[in-house]
């Protein structure tokens, strides 16, 4: 399955988080995975925001639903409640076993096991356990198509944030073709708490065309004894594998999404500079010694008052009002201007000893949601640095409510009039 989810911190996050909520379902984990991650890129869920301030359950949940869609072995049922393609494509459809013998194919030797795969009909993939001789590995190949230029491209074309992605090695070149590959060696889990090793390879096309690799020194993509010091692809051969022509034919044989189905204006993220704002609303004595973030509505900055190193999170995200009624707000109080707004401590979520996290959520009268939370380490892997975070939560409760991140209810009342008057 597609393990890293690259350089949109969001979905690494969730897809992690994922990774690890599969393992607790008795179905086939790729089939599953594969098929909930493909169809949440392209839903690109509203509630994405919900992960910063231990509140990831949100976001789970509806990735979640996505993931119990049909999604076995075989290529899908036609009933399947998945969005119907607007257009058949003009190439022939390839089936499941079809792409697993391309596979097979270009690995070209070895004893194969455990294969599955899902045709070009919908989120196609390929995936299968291959020894060469010196260990069984699983090796698989997912297709999809993408549109040129956007955030999401972007994100399979760029080497994830190091802060929450960490990896050994991460390439990337453009070809003559003008398609750029990524090749990033990396692991199964963040904080290497099994020796899983997890690397792929990305090549993304002018046409938007996006063929990925991923392979794992192991059996199972998590949960299995490794059988090798590393996956049995090394860069060149990945290279190689990831652009092999078949793989873009399949891709032409995908049908064309219903542009209807792409998200809403209405929800997507502010254009505020995120990292920018967040940055200009520290506290005096903080040190920013990195930052980063999206364009979704996510930032972060890791500041160093010289007692250790803390990371500070941000998520900004308009239409959220009707989390007012869900159970992460009950409790909130009123701020004054019909903000609502909750305080919460936690050992963050990525289960590291000694960690501390201090969030503060808040719902504003328009529906700005605006999370801010702070850690007590550089990283959400990383093991804690200081005995609080940096910043108290009176700090992380003014920089919530700042009126940098959008207009208070009077300002937008105010606006309003001025508009009607004119």
């Amino acid at each position: 399955m597609p393990a890293q989810q690259h350089s949109d911190p969001f979905e690494d996050r969730v897809a992690a988080e994922l990774r690890d909520a599969v393992g607790q379902f008795d179905a086939d984990p790729h089939a599953l995975t594969t098929a909930g991650l493909a169809r949440g890129r392209r839903l690109r869920l509203r509630r994405r925001a919900a992960v910063v301030g231990g509140a990831a359950s949100l976001a789970l949940v509806g990735v979640g639903g996505a993931l119990l869609l049909p999604g076995g072995g075989s290529d899908p049922d036609p009933s399947s409640v998945a969005s119907k393609p607007s257009a058949t494509a003009t190439v022939p459809p390839v089936s499941g076993q079809g792409l697993i013998s391309t596979l097979k194919e270009q690995l070209g030797y070895g004893k194969f096991s455990q294969e599955t795969g899902r045709g070009t009909a919908d989120a196609p993939y390929a995936w299968l356990v291959w020894d060469d001789g010196d260990g069984g590995s699983v090796v698989s190949v997912n297709m999809e198509r993408v549109e040129p230029g956007t955030e999401q491209t972007r994100q399979w074309t760029e080497c994830p944030d190091k802060t929450f992605t960490p990896y050994d090695s991460c390439r990337t070149s453009r070809l003559d073709n003008g398609s750029v590959l990524r090749i990033l060696q990396g692991y199964e889990y963040p904080d290497k708490r099994e020796p899983t090793k997890h690397w792929s390879a990305d090549l993304v096309t002018p046409r938007g065309q996006h063929v990925a690799v991923y392979e794992w020194n192991a059996e199972a993509e998590k949960g299995s004894p490794v059988t090798r010091e590393d996956p049995p692809l090394d860069a060149a051969e990945l290279k190689k594998l990831v652009t092999a022509p078949a793989w873009l034919t399949a891709v032409d044989a995908i049908p064309k999404e219903d542009k209807s189905s792409l998200a809403s204006p209405e929800e997507t993220a502010p254009t505020t500079d995120i990292r920018k704002t967040l940055v200009d609303l520290l506290p005096d004595g903080l040190t920013p010694v990195s930052r980063g973030g999206d364009e979704s509505g996510w930032g972060y900055v890791v500041v160093d008052d010289g007692k250790g190193k803390s990371l500070v999170e941000i998520n900004v995200q308009p239409n959220m009002g009707d989390l007012l009624g869900e159970s992460i707000f009950e409790g909130a109080e009123e701020v004054g201007d019909g903000t609502m707004l909750i305080t919460r401590e936690d050992a963050g979520d990525k289960g590291v000893s000694g960690t501390v996290r201090w969030t503060v959520d808040t719902v504003r009268i328009n529906g700005l949601r605006v999370v801010v939370s702070a850690l007590n380490a550089g990283g959400p892997h990383d093991a804690p640095s200081r005995d609080k975070p940096a910043l108290t939560m009176e700090q992380l409760k003014k920089i919530a409510l700042s009126s940098k991140w959008g207009p208070s209810r009077e300002e937008s009342q105010t606006g309003q009039k001025n508009s009607d008057q004119g």
